[in-house]
């Protein structure tokens, strides 16, 4: 059985960037086989990375991303994050990404504080 991971936006955006957190999430993403990749996190990181990167450094970085299982959201994936939502007070696009991660039993990475003791949550602060 595989066991699945979630890197949230901001692990992505720190791995692209080289920031200092950028080893704890390489060896995760390098796990394509286990890597399952929100579509929020694609938008998040897009317009991130658009901000400072030019449009083909940007392409190349969701072209990584698209590696792993890119997971839609549903109409049965929007209640339920909408339902993450409120038992953890997650802004939309946090409840979602952490939704997708509790349905698929992943562990869920991040730098983002709004998760940290969080249950399947591996949290490093920025």
């Amino acid at each position: 059985m595989t066991t699945y991971n979630v890197v949230d936006s901001s692990g992505w955006i720190e791995f692209f960037r080289a920031g200092t957190n950028g080893p704890v999430f390489k060896p995760v993403i390098e796990q394509r086989q286990a890597l399952l990749v929100p579509t929020i996190a694609l938008f998040e990181v897009h317009r991130v990375l658009s901000r400072k990167l030019p449009p083909e450094v940007v392409s190349a970085c969701l072209d990584v991303m698209r590696l792993g299982r890119v997971l839609d959201i549903t109409a049965a994936r929007a209640v339920a994050g909408a339902d993450v939502s409120l038992r953890h007070k997650l802004a939309m696009g946090d409840a979602l990404m952490y939704s997708l991660a509790l349905e698929h039993r992943a562990t869920f990475w991040t730098q983002d504080v709004d998760y940290q003791g969080l249950p399947s949550v591996q949290y490093f602060s920025k």
